[in-house]
C-alpha cells in the first residue's frame, strides 16, 4: 500500500524496520519495493532490495527479474538488461515475450538491432538452449517493429539451426510484408503455412487483431486474403468478425 501511494521511502524504512527486528520480508514485499524503485528509475536502490532478498534466502522469482529488466531499458542500460536475462534463464526461468519486447525496443532506440539479432548465438555461446519462444518473441517484435528485415534474418537464422517456424512466426512475417505491400513476400509465407498444414487458429487471430487494432482495414484485407489461402475456414472468420 505504501508503494501503491506513491511513499517509497516509508516502505523502505518499514522494510528496514522488520530486518531490525529479525522478522524477514516476504518475496511479494521485497518484489513490491522493487517494482516501485524500478518504475522511477532508480534501480541503485532496486538491486540493494534485490541483494537483501538474497541475504534473506528468499529466492529471486520471475517478477523480480522482470521488474529489475523492465527497470534498466526504461534507464537506457541495456547492458545490465540484458545480463540480468541470462540470469534469469540460469535460474531456471522463461521470460515472457514482453521481456523479450523491451530488449528489443531498447536495441532498436539505440540503433542496435545487429546486438538482438546476434542474441541467439550469445545463448549458445552461453550454454543455453535458443529454443522457438525466443526466435518467436523477435521476430515478432521486430515484426511489430516493422523491421521486417531483421525479423527476416532471424527466421532465416531460425531454420538453419532446424528449427521449425510455427502459425504464430509465419503470421507474424506475412503480415509485416502485408503492411510493406510486398504481396509475393506474404503469399511465399502462407502457401509455406498451407504446405505445413500450419492453421491461424482463434487466439492467433485475437491476438493480432488486439495487437494491430489501429491497422483494422489493412488487417481485414489481410485475413481475407488468409482465407483465400485456405489456411483459416472463412465460416470460423464470420464467426469471430460477429463475436
Amino acid at each position: 500500500m505504501l508503494c501503491e501511494g506513491g511513499r517509497i521511502r516509508d516502505a523502505n524504512k518499514l522494510l528496514n524496520e522488520m530486518s531490525e527486528k529479525k522478522i524477514e520480508p516476504d518475496n511479494v514485499t521485497c518484489n513490491t519495493l522493487i517494482n516501485a524503485y524500478c518504475k522511477i528509475g532508480d534501480m541503485k536502490s532496486a538491486l540493494k532490495v534485490k541483494n537483501r532478498m538474497v541475504e534473506a534466502g528468499l529466492k529471486l522469482d520471475k517478477f523480480t527479474y522482470n521488474a529489475l529488466i523492465h527497470g534498466f531499458c526504461k534507464i537506457q542500460e541495456v547492458d545490465n538488461a540484458k545480463e540480468l536475462l541470462f540470469s534469469m534463464l540460469n535460474s531456471g526461468l522463461f521470460p515472457s515475450y514482453c521481456t523479450y519486447s523491451w530488449l528489443v525496443d531498447i536495441y532498436c532506440n539505440q540503433h542496435k538491432e545487429e546486438a538482438i539479432i546476434k542474441l541467439p548465438e550469445e545463448f549458445i555461446r552461453r550454454g543455453l538452449f535458443a529454443d522457438i519462444s525466443l526466435y518467436r518473441a523477435l521476430i515478432r517484435r521486430f515484426c511489430k517493429r516493422e523491421k521486417v528485415d531483421c525479423a527476416q534474418r532471424i527466421f532465416n537464422l531460425m531454420q538453419e539451426r532446424g528449427i521449425l517456424g510455427d502459425s504464430v512466426i509465419y503470421t507474424s512475417l506475412a503480415y509485416a510484408y502485408w503492411k510493406l505491400g510486398k504481396v509475393h513476400a506474404t503469399s511465399d509465407m502462407l502457401d509455406e503455412m498451407y504446405r505445413r498444414r500450419l492453421m491461424i487458429t482463434l487466439k492467433i487471430y485475437r491476438s493480432f487483431s488486439a495487437s494491430y487494432a489501429s491497422d483494422s482495414t489493412i488487417l481485414s484485407l489481410f485475413w481475407n486474403h488468409v482465407v483465400e489461402r485456405r489456411i483459416m475456414s472463412k465460416n470460423l472468420l464470420e464467426d469471430m468478425e460477429v463475436n
